[in-house]
This record gives structure tokens, C-alpha cells and sequence, in this order.
């Protein structure tokens, strides 16, 4: 087994961890492990972004958007030196 070492912590979430743990009846270091456990088994991250958005967002949170009709381009300044 691996073990790893957090450095930096915030002083309120070691002492939520250790709330939480004793509510649970078991060492702040088996409360991480089972925290972590189930938040890496849980979700299985899809490889590709785009995926991974859509699967986000449900068809009720979708919209249709009625775009403006497009215009033609206007004519392009006219840059440099003009004759006099």
C-alpha cells in the first residue's frame, strides 16, 4: 500500500476531518481513506472534454437560441496612402 503525506492543510479542514471522523468513530486517517475512496470510485472521467460537458448538462438545462440573420460583410477600410 502507498501512503502519501498533505502538506499545507487548512487549519478549518483538518479540524472538520476531525469532527467528521470522530462522528464516524475512526481515525481522521481511515475518514481521508474512505473519503477518497469513494470520491476516486464514484467517477469514472471521461478521456474526451466534450463528453464530459454533455453528460453535465441535462436537455432541460439546454437552450435554443434564435440567432439574427446575418448581414453581408461591409467593404474593408482602405489603409495606407491615398493619392492627392
Amino acid at each position: 500500500m502507498a501512503s502519501i503525506t498533505i502538506r499545507n492543510l487548512d487549519d478549518d479542514i483538518k479540524q472538520r476531518l476531525r469532527v467528521r471522523a470522530a462522528q464516524h468513530g475512526r481515525s481522521m486517517e481511515e475518514e481521508a481513506r474512505d473519503i477518497l475512496r469513494r470520491v476516486m470510485g464514484d467517477a469514472s472521467s471521461p478521456r474526451d472534454l466534450a463528453a464530459a460537458i454533455r453528460a453535465r448538462m441535462s436537455a432541460g438545462a439546454r437552450a435554443d437560441l434564435d440567432l439574427p440573420a446575418r448581414e453581408p460583410m461591409r467593404e474593408p477600410p482602405k489603409l495606407g496612402r491615398q493619392p492627392r
